[in-house]
């Protein structure tokens, strides 16, 4: 089993992505293989509403400048999908929006094929905003009809202080365990 997370923060090593490493830990301890996404390192633009996808139904995106099916790829190699984004004016980043809209579209025009994949939701957020980035992020699942495992919610601003918050760190540990729970029921 495999588990793919999409960093959207434009910082490639801050804190989400320290929250979605202390939930890879407890995927780890379970045999569960994981892999880390950058977003940062690679360009995914948003969707252009072409609905190419639609007529052409081969799992990818027509638009083929960016690595967007790249994304498609790693998604649809894996049973697990953890989005995170640090909360930006209340939101996800520019660059996860780009990546769940890209390719939510094109999983709706080839019949939902992230279905029962597992997803799980990672907010990093300095005071607000945390709530609506999940429920963006829930939203993909939830259209793509995706099983949720959970969410995390990690408080702190400079790179390294969501360490700092235990309440957080003890939640991304639980989501890493529930995750590999539910993966292990499904795909067992």
């Amino acid at each position: 089993m495999k588990v793919i997370a999409f960093n959207g923060s434009p910082r490639k090593d801050g804190n989400t992505t320290l929250i979605i490493r202390h939930v890879f830990r407890e995927l780890e301890e379970q045999d569960i293989a994981t892999e880390l996404v950058q977003l940062s390192e690679m360009e995914v633009r948003g969707c252009i509403a072409c609905s190419q996808c639609i007529k052409n139904k081969d799992r990818r995106c027509a638009v083929t400048k960016d690595r967007a099916n790249e994304c498609i790829e790693k998604m649809l190699g894996a049973e697990g999908i953890i989005l995170g984004s640090p909360v930006y004016f209340n939101d996800v980043t520019p660059e996860m929006k780009a990546l769940i809209d890209r390719t939510g579209y094109v999983a709706r025009a080839n019949g939902r094929m992230f279905r029962n994949k597992v997803g799980a939701a990672v907010a990093a957020v300095r005071r607000s905003g945390a709530v609506h980035t999940l429920d963006t992020i829930n939203h993909f699942f939830l259209s793509g009809e995706m099983i949720i495992a959970g969410r995390v919610i990690g408080v702190g601003r400079e790179k390294g202080e969501v360490e700092k918050d235990q309440e957080g760190m003890d939640l991304a540990k639980t989501l890493g365990q529930r995750t590999a729970w539910l993966l292990k029921k499904l795909y067992s």
